[in-house]
């Protein structure tokens, strides 16, 4: 959501600044812009649209400038358009990029109104740079008025600010929403993400709430919230430029499908030592906070709220401990009644996601918790520094929005972490070794799936002229339903909803027709014979039947149903097995459709506002 580049420099910043906006491309966006200072004037050029409108707008004007901003703008105050746009400018010398929300900035604005101040677009946003005009305009320095506006703002903030009068500093200040400072020599940068950035540093230092910092060429300085000084170590990406490249595929995210063998492999690496999952790979508190747990929360939104309920049933039938499941920002606006012992589990693929920060926050009130532990992709996020206990997906980047090795790998560090909770309840070394092994196995049996490729191209070309689709599972297969609809939805944008199988006689069975393609999980388990019967009750009103069954399941293709074959074991992760033909369904689906697989339409990829 959003995305933010700055950089001060003694060379042209422009084509980096871009650049780096084009990394940040994957979050989602509706506009782009920049602002330059050259020979202390101050040049903006904004667009609607992408990036590479910018880019013909900037070939025109041939600007440059050695200190600048830019941003890509997802909306939520104003429309689509370039007077939305960042940068937003004030008094023609004080210019601001931002993420995230002033939640008072009516009062703010019907304050700078009566104080002359004239608005020329509806966002939140453009209260900020007012504000520090403002405080420009009574003696302070860029700093200090930096560092007053943002104690009058409410709500989250990730800003980046220039001044023609202070051409030699750049101000960043972030609260709520993810800042990161690139350290290089004799130039220094702002991102949202290090992304954006790794083509010029792989040093950067991760901005904590409340920070201020002052920005310049040979230098970094930082505050905290309470005005003090801080000294914030750089750290070193593992990222390289090669991470986020295509390569030899056509979209990111037919690149992540097919990297899931290998990123599955990198989740497992060091997590198991002799067929046994050491409790040390969650920290070194892990075993005190374990020991103490009776009941599981977890909460989560998206993908990994669907991760999360595939865990829960994990946690109950394997591990033997009581499991909740809920959408982080239903969770966070409810009254609780938590039971002594609960460990929350929180599930992110950035670790900035706001609901789900807010509610791993609010659980912090609460002395019923034991801990908290956060499973995430991302290990400079603030989900990871706010939690007691850590498991890290090493999925690599995951640039395309619709999720799914961030998924995949989420799930398997969800059963690693089940695994240690069961110990502790008197789960057998045999059954921790079955466990453990499937987990080893999955890689293989993901690309033995992937080989589904070309069969699911074909069958998208039945869906392309369809309004609707039903996805159909039952027990811990139903979540994965869930996820194939929303797959779907989001890049193909193709109406999909996900029921447990046992509900179609209570409102879905109305629905299907000869028109509404139905998709079915079919795993070979208990509830194998269940499935069957309401599949039966589809075939009876001449639904078209698309099923996903395992070998042994004894389904067999015909005129009204089509049978794709997964090698997926009676076995708990089989969930994550199922998963990739509906992947790979949603992918080719909107290949046809002609939509923007990586980056579809109204969605972020991070999810970093309310």
């Amino acid at each position: 959501m959003c995305g933010i580049v700055g950089a001060v420099a003694e060379r042209d910043i422009t084509p980096l600044l871009i650049e780096g906006l084009k990394r940040l491309e994957y979050r989602g966006y509706d506009s782009a812009g920049i602002a330059l200072l050259h020979n202390d004037t101050l040049t903006r050029i904004r667009k609607k649209g992408k990036v590479v409108e910018l880019m013909k707008a900037l070939d025109t004007k041939k600007v440059n400038g050695s200190i600048g901003i830019a941003h890509t703008r997802w909306a939520t105050h104003g429309v689509p358009a370039e007077n939305n746009a960042h940068p937003h400018i004030s008094k023609d010398r004080v210019a601001v990029v931002h993420n995230g929300i002033i939640e008072n900035y009516e009062a703010l604005r019907v304050k700078q109104e009566k104080q002359g101040y004239q608005f020329d677009s509806d966002t939140d946003t453009e209260v900020v740079v007012h504000q520090i005009a403002h405080y420009l305009e009574k003696g302070s320095d860029l700093l200090q008025a930096v560092t007053l506006a943002t104690q009058d703002l409410e709500g989250a903030y990730a800003l980046g600010v220039i001044d023609t009068q202070h051409p030699e500093h750049m101000i960043a200040a972030r609260q709520g929403s993810p800042l990161v400072v690139g350290v290089g020599e004799h130039e220094n940068f702002i991102a949202s993400d290090v992304q954006a950035l790794l083509s010029v540093t792989q040093a950067f230092i991760f901005l904590e709430n409340g920070d201020i910092a002052d920005i310049q060429k040979g230098g970094v300085t930082i505050f905290d919230k309470k005005g003090k000084e801080v000294k914030r170590k750089a750290k070193a990406s593992g990222l390289s430029v090669s991470s986020i490249e295509l390569g030899e595929y056509s979209h990111y995210m037919q690149k992540e499908i097919f990297e899931q063998p290998i990123a599955i492999s990198e989740t497992l690496e060091g997590r198991i030592i002799n067929k046994s999952v050491p409790t040390e790979i969650l920290g070194p508190h892990a075993a005190k906070i374990l020991d103490k747990v009776e009941q599981v929360q977890i909460i989560a939104c998206g993908t990994s709220y669907h991760a999360g309920l595939i865990a829960r049933h994990w946690f109950e039938r394997q591990a033997g401990i009581s499991c909740q499941a809920e959408v982080a920002s239903e969770f966070r606006y409810r009254k609780h009644i938590i039971k002594p012992g609960t460990l929350l589990v929180s599930i992110s693929q950035s670790g900035e996601t706001a609901d789900t920060l807010a509610a791993l926050q609010l659980a912090k009130n609460d002395k019923n918790y034991i801990g908290t532990l956060s499973v995430c992709n991302v290990p400079e996020s603030s989900l990871v520094r706010e939690s007691d206990l850590v498991l890290m997906t090493h999925a690599g980047p995951e640039i395309g929005v619709a999720s799914t090795k961030a998924f995949t790998t989420q799930l398997v560090a969800l059963m690693l972490i089940v695994i240690l909770a069961g110990k502790r309840k008197g789960m057998s070394k045999d059954v921790e070794q079955e466990l453990v092994q499937q987990l080893q196995d999955l890689p293989k049996k993901i690309q033995e799936g992937l080989k589904l490729d070309s069969a699911l191209a074909q069958l998208s070309e039945e869906f392309a002229n369809k309004q609707h689709a039903l996805f159909l599972g039952r027990g811990s297969h139903y979540p994965i339903a869930m996820e194939g609809a929303l797959k779907l939805k989001e890049i193909s944008y193709i109406h999909a909803e996900a029921y447990p199988a046992g509900e179609l006689k209570h409102g879905p069975l109305a629905l299907v027709d000869r028109d509404m393609p139905v998709v079915a999980v079919a795993p070979n388990n208990i509830l194998l014979e269940k499935l069957k019967s309401n599949l039966s009750e589809v075939r009876a009103r001449g639904g078209r039947l698309h099923v996903f069954a395992d070998k042994g399941s004894g389904f067999v293709s015909d005129d009204i149903m089509n049978v794709f074959e997964i090698n997926a074991p009676q076995n708990p992760v089989a969930p994550i097995i199922f998963t990739i033909p509906l992947q790979l369904l949603a992918y080719h689906c909107a290949l046809i459709k002609g939509t923007d697989v990586d980056q579809p339409r109204n969605l972020a990829k991070s999810v970093t506002v309310e």
